[in-house]
């Protein structure tokens, strides 16, 4: 059988967590941002969407 390819997302750090709340810091580390402009890409699940939902004024969205 053929393996499904799954949709991936790039996730990129926009904004600075200086001043944040705790909640958003460790959703911005468990996604793997560290610094600005850093960009992880993650496959396209609903749990991801889910943290991406919470800090959306922080990161930028790159569909592929």
């Amino acid at each position: 059988m053929a393996k499904k390819k799954t949709k991936t997302i790039k996730i990129k750090l926009v904004h600075s967590i200086i001043g944040r709340p705790e909640k958003h810091r460790r959703i911005i580390e468990a996604l793997g941002l560290k610094k600005l402009q850093s960009v992880r890409e993650h496959n396209d699940t609903p749990e991801i969407r889910g943290m991406i939902a919470k800090v959306p004024h922080l990161v930028e969205i790159i569909e592929e």
